[in-house]
C-alpha cells in the first residue's frame, strides 16, 4: 500500500478532536462534573467566544470564515451543556455557600452585583435585552434577507461567469473557481439564516434557566435543607445570577460575531481597516470639528469637554488631509512606474503567442456593444450563438475571445480562427442595417453596404428610418445581430478547424457512460483517436453534424481494415448520416429541393475525373455550372429554401471542390445518399444551355 493512502498520525488526532469533544459536551449534560472542571470549561467557553469574535473582526469577507455556522452551533451546545452542569451543582450544593458552584460563578456573582441582588437582576435583564432584542434580532433579519437575495442573484452571477468565460476574460479554472465560490456563498448565507436561530434560542434559554435556578433553588433550600427564606434567596439568587452572567457574556460575544459576519461586505481589508479607510475623510471630519467647537462656545454647555472634542476632531481632519495627499502622490508614482517598463528590451512568450481558437476583434467605436452598462448585449448574444452552433455541429464550439484592436478602423470588426483572419467588415453602432425584400420598391437614404453573412445589398439607416424601411418590406437588423449572424456563419463554415482531439475525446467520454462496449471496441482498437478526429473533420467540412456518435463509430467499425484514408472513411459514412443533415436544411414534412445535371454534362464530368480524384474542367464550363447553381440558390433563398445538387457518386466530392473554389458553398449529394423516405422536388437542371466540350482541355482543379 502506498504511503499516500495512509493518513498521517497528526491528521488522525486532529480528526478525533471534534467528535470526542462533542461526545464530551453531551456527557456534561448527563454526568455530574467536579467544581474545578466546571471552572475550566467556563474559562474555555469565554476564550472560545473571544476567539470567534476576533476571527470575525479580521475576516476580509464572510466566506473567509465559512465554518462560522458550525462553530456557532458547537459553541451554543457547549454553553447549554455548561448551564445544565452548573444548574445541577447549584441546586445540589447551593445551600453550602457562594463557592458551591466554583470560583468563576462566585466571582461573577459577587463582583458584578456587589451584594445587591436587585442591581444584579437589572444588569442581567439589560444584557438579555441587548442580546435578544437588538443584536440577535437584527442579525437574524440580516441573515434572512442576505440568504434570500443571495439565492435570487445566483442565476445572474452564473450567467455573468459564463459570459466572461466566453469572452475570454476568464480561464476555465478561474470560471470553475468562481462558480464554486457562488455556490459556497449561497450555502453560507443559507446556513447563517439557520444558525442565527441558535443564537436567539440560546438567549431565550438563558432567561428560562435563570428563573429555574432561582425558583428551584429557593424551593430546594427551604424544603430540603431547612434554610430560611431570606438565606435561601441570598444563596441561590447569587449563584443563579453568577451562573447566568458567566453564560450570557460569551453568548453576547457570539451574537456580536454573528452580526459582524452577516453585515460584512467583501473587501481587501479586515473590518477595522475597512471602516478606517472609509471613515478617515477630511471632508467629513472638518465640519464635525467646526460644529463641536461652536458648541463649546455656547454658554451653559460643558465648554471644556466640547472644545477638547472639537480639537481632537480637527486633529483627525488634519491627519486625514495629509494622508489623502500622500495617497495621491503614491498613485501618481505608481502610474508613472506602470507607464515606464522596467525592462524595455524584454519580450515574453505571451507577447507573441495567442492560443485562442476564435477571436472577435472590435474597433474602438464598437466597444459599447460589449459594455452592459451602455446597453450592449454582444457578449450574451455570442454565448447564444455558440450554443446554437454547438448544437448543430455536434460538439462544443470553443469560447470566443472578444477584444479591442486599435489597429482596426473605428467601426470595423474582424473574426479570426486561431491565427488566420477569416472575415472582417464594418458596422455602424448608431445605425441599423436594412435588407430589402422581394416587395421593396423604395431606395432608402443611408450608407450602402452588403450584408456580411449572405452578401445581399443593404443600407445602414438611422433609427428613426426603421418604420419607413419596414413599411417598404425591408428587414431591419440591429448591429449586434449583424455581427453574431456573421460569426454564426463563420463558426459553421470553419467548424472542422475548431475540432481537436481533446474535443473528440470529450465526446467519447460522454458516449462511454452510455455505450461503454461500443467505444472500447472501436477506439483505439480499430480506429486511433487521431484518425477518428480527421474523419470527423471531413464530415464537418461538408456541414455534416457529428452528434450521432454511436452511428459514426458503428459505421467506422464496419469499414475498418478496408481503408485508412480519412476522406474515404468520411465518404462511406455520409449515407448513414445524410438524413440528420438534410433535416437541418429542409423540414421533414417538406420536399427536398433538388438540382440535377443534364445527362450530357454529367457524362462529361465523369470523364473529367483524374486518377488522383480531382476534376479537370475548362474554366468557362466550371464558371457556367457555378453561376447556374448560384442563380437557383438566390431564387430559392427568397422562398426560404436551400437547394441540394444531386450528382453521381463518382463526381460528388471533386465537383464540390470545384464549386467551393468558385466561392460557392453549395450542398452536393451523391445520388445514393438521398434517403428513401424523403420526397424530392426538382427545382433546376444545370447544363441545358452550356456548350459541352467533347474533350477536356486545361482548366480548373
Amino acid at each position: 500500500m502506498s504511503a499516500t493512502t495512509i493518513p498521517s498520525r497528526p491528521n488522525v488526532l486532529q480528526g478525533l478532536i471534534l467528535p470526542v469533544g462533542i461526545l464530551a459536551v453531551v456527557a456534561m449534560m448527563v454526568l455530574p462534573l467536579p467544581v474545578w472542571l466546571l471552572d475550566i470549561f467556563f474559562v474555555f467557553n469565554i476564550l472560545l467566544a473571544l476567539l470567534v469574535l476576533m476571527v470575525a473582526l479580521h475576516s476580509y469577507r464572510p466566506l473567509d470564515f465559512s465554518s462560522f455556522p458550525s462553530v456557532l452551533l458547537i459553541a451554543t451546545v457547549l454553553r447549554l451543556a455548561l448551564n445544565v452542569a452548573s444548574t445541577r451543582i447549584v441546586l445540589t450544593d447551593g445551600h453550602t455557600g457562594p463557592g458551591a458552584a466554583g470560583r468563576v460563578i462566585e466571582a461573577f456573582g459577587t463582583f458584578v452585583i456587589a451584594g445587591n441582588f436587585a442591581v444584579g437582576l437589572v444588569i442581567f435583564v439589560i444584557l438579555m435585552i441587548i442580546n435578544l432584542m437588538v443584536i440577535t434580532k437584527g442579525a437574524g433579519r440580516v441573515s434572512e434577507v442576505s440568504a434570500r437575495f443571495t439565492l435570487d442573484a445566483m442565476p445572474g452571477k452564473q450567467m455573468a461567469i459564463d459570459a466572461d468565460l466566453n469572452a475570454g476574460l476568464l480561464t476555465p479554472d478561474e470560471a470553475r473557481a468562481r462558480r464554486s465560490e457562488v455556490s459556497e456563498e449561497a450555502d453560507f448565507y443559507g446556513a447563517m439564516d439557520g444558525a442565527s436561530k441558535f443564537v436567539k434560542g440560546d438567549a431565550v434559554a438563558g432567561i428560562l434557566i435563570l428563573l429555574a435556578n432561582i425558583l428551584g433553588g429557593i424551593a430546594i433550600g427551604t424544603t430540603q435543607h431547612d434554610l430560611a427564606f431570606g438565606a435561601a434567596v441570598e444563596a441561590y439568587v447569587l449563584l443563579s445570577i453568577g451562573d447566568g452572567l458567566v453564560a450570557q457574556i460569551p453568548s453576547l460575544l457570539l451574537s456580536i460575531a454573528t452580526a459582524i459576519i452577516v453585515t460584512r461586505v467583501s473587501s481587501a481589508h479586515d473590518m477595522s481597516s475597512h471602516i478606517g479607510r472609509q471613515v478617515n475623510l477630511s471632508r467629513a471630519w472638518v465640519p464635525v470639528a467646526i460644529v463641536m467647537l461652536i458648541m463649546g462656545l455656547v454658554p451653559g454647555m460643558p465648554n471644556l469637554l466640547f472644545l477638547v472634542a472639537g480639537l481632537i476632531a480637527a486633529g483627525v481632519a488634519w491627519l486625514a488631509v495629509r494622508k489623502g495627499a500622500a495617497d495621491d502622490a503614491a498613485e501618481a508614482a505608481d502610474a508613472e512606474t506602470s507607464d515606464t517598463p522596467s525592462e524595455p528590451g524584454l519580450i515574453s512568450v505571451e507577447d507573441v503567442t495567442d492560443y485562442a481558437p476564435v477571436t472577435l476583434q472590435l474597433g474602438y467605436g464598437l466597444l459599447g456593444l460589449i459594455d452592459e452598462n451602455e446597453g450592449g448585449g454582444l457578449v450574451s448574444r455570442v454565448t447564444s450563438v455558440r450554443r446554437e452552433v454547438s448544437s448543430g455541429a455536434g460538439f462544443v464550439i470553443p469560447g470566443v475571445r472578444i477584444r479591442d484592436d486599435l489597429g482596426l478602423g473605428t467601426n470595423a470588426y474582424r473574426i479570426r480562427i486561431r491565427h488566420s483572419i477569416v472575415a472582417e467588415d464594418v458596422i455602424y453602432p448608431d445605425r441599423k442595417l436594412a435588407l430589402p425584400g422581394s416587395l421593396s420598391r423604395r431606395r432608402l437614404d443611408g450608407i450602402e453596404a452588403r450584408d456580411p453573412s449572405f452578401g445581399m445589398e443593404a443600407v445602414w439607416i438611422l433609427p428613426h428610418q426603421q418604420a419607413e424601411a419596414e413599411a417598404d418590406d425591408h428587414v431591419v437588423v440591429e448591429p449586434e445581430s449583424v455581427i453574431v449572424t456573421h460569426l454564426s456563419q463563420i463558426l459553421l463554415k470553419h467548424a472542422s478547424e475548431l475540432l481537436g482531439q481533446d474535443d473528440v475525446q470529450a465526446l467519447l467520454d460522454n458516449l462511454e457512460r452510455h455505450s461503454p462496449t461500443l467505444v472500447q471496441s472501436v477506439v483505439p482498437k480499430l480506429i486511433p483517436l487521431h484518425l477518428l478526429t480527421s474523419v470527423m473533420r471531413h464530415l464537418l467540412a461538408d456541414r455534416f453534424p457529428i452528434s450521432d456518435m454511436p452511428r459514426i463509430l458503428e459505421g467506422l467499425a464496419d469499414i475498418a481494415g478496408r481503408t485508412a484514408d480519412p476522406m474515404e472513411m468520411a465518404e462511406a459514412l455520409r449515407p448513414a448520416l445524410v438524413a440528420q443533415f438534410l433535416q437541418e436544411i429542409t423540414p421533414v414534412g417538406q420536399a427536398i429541393p433538388v438540382v440535377t445535371l443534364v445527362p450530357e454534362l454529367e457524362t462529361v464530368l465523369q470523364r473529367s475525373v483524374q486518377p488522383d480524384g480531382w476534376l479537370m474542367l475548362e474554366p468557362g464550363l466550371a464558371a457556367q455550372i457555378a453561376k447556374g447553381l448560384s442563380d437557383i440558390t438566390d431564387r430559392l433563398a427568397g422562398e426560404g429554401r436551400q437547394p441540394v445538387l444531386v450528382v453521381a457518386a463518382k463526381i460528388r466530392r471533386p465537383l464540390a471542390g470545384v464549386l467551393k473554389s468558385h466561392g460557392l458553398d453549395a450542398t452536393v449529394l451523391a445520388i445514393n445518399e438521398l434517403p428513401d423516405h424523403r420526397r424530392i422536388e426538382i427545382v433546376g437542371n444545370l447544363g441545358q444551355s452550356a456548350a459541352l466540350p467533347s474533350a477536356v482541355g486545361g482548366g480548373d482543379a
